[in-house]
């Protein structure tokens, strides 16, 4: 495998949203790709939403032939369908008992040379490291949401990773046709700790009356060119997933990070965003 080159064999971990886009930018940059999920039915759910991405990018003209991507991808059940990846990449949700419940079920299967990677958007990259056999091997990848639209690739290299990791990374990101930024393990990494301040500020605005959400986002949209103001982008990404990402920048940041009460309330609520129908709008 030469720099600037995704490697042959990838596995993702999980074939949610995430998992499926992960799975289908590496499909789609010449990988044979093994998704495993929890169980039979989870697996042929994951590939029909990865199938499905595939077939709207060819739409959009991704020059490639259909039944040749799709012969690349495989799902499965079973770790150990993992045995010959050089790469891969778990993608479950962001619980930490789980996260290393299912490196280190990885880790037991994949050759001592293949690399493992985290999806984590907070999580320490260190802290799971230490919880592994092979430390050196592990890094951070954070996708971004939702991955085949998504340009940025956030690269995290943690206290025991190896000095290649960085350069390596960078080569698998380029040939995903994306940019990387990379960053040392710290709380939040840098996208996450940003984003986070500034939906959580947005937040508060609304909880004080400063402004209605849509004139907020309309405030970040319009006068600093974001693609999607803070708050509907909380909608899309999850209020719980925001919740537990504040949650743990609080605990380990400090009081800044407090996620504030409406938050909370819309959680308990059930109101997540776009995947409930209600958060901060009404889809």
């Amino acid at each position: 495998m030469s720099d600037n080159q995704a490697p042959e064999r990838v596995g993702v971990l999980g074939g949610g949203r995430m998992g499926a886009g992960i799975a289908h930018g590496f499909v789609l940059a010449g990988s044979s790709v093994t998704v495993v999920e929890r169980d039979a039915e989870a697996a042929e759910a994951a590939r029909g939403r990865v199938l499905d991405s595939i077939e709207k990018s060819l739409a959009r003209g991704f020059a490639g032939d259909s039944a040749e991507l799709e012969s690349r991808l495989q799902v499965s059940a079973n770790y150990d369908d993992f045995a010959q990846a050089q790469l891969v990449v778990e993608a479950v949700p962001e619980l930490w008992d789980l996260k290393v419940e299912s490196l280190r079920k990885v880790e037991a299967v994949i050759d001592s040379e293949a690399w493992l990677a985290s999806n984590t958007s907070s999580i320490s990259v260190s802290d799971l490291a230490q919880q592994l056999q092979r430390p050196e091997r592990f890094l951070g990848l954070h996708f971004f949401n939702p991955v085949p639209a998504s340009t940025l690739i956030e690269v995290v290299i943690g206290a025991q990773s190896a000095a290649e990791t960085a350069q390596i990374a960078r080569g698998w990101v380029q040939a995903l046709g994306k940019t990387a930024v990379v960053v040392n393990d710290a709380p939040g990494f840098a996208s996450s700790r940003l984003g986070v301040a500034i939906a959580l500020e947005a937040m508060r605005m609304v909880e004080e009356g400063v402004a209605s959400a849509e004139d907020i986002d309309n405030a970040m949209v319009l006068g600093y060119k974001h693609p999607t103001g803070p708050l509907k982008t909380t909608d899309i990404v999850g209020l719980d997933v925001r919740l537990g990402i504040a949650e743990y920048l609080h605990e380990r940041l400090g009081e800044r990070f407090a996620p504030p009460q409406i938050l909370k309330d819309k959680v308990a609520a059930g109101e997540l965003g776009r995947k409930s129908g209600r958060g901060f709008y009404d889809w």
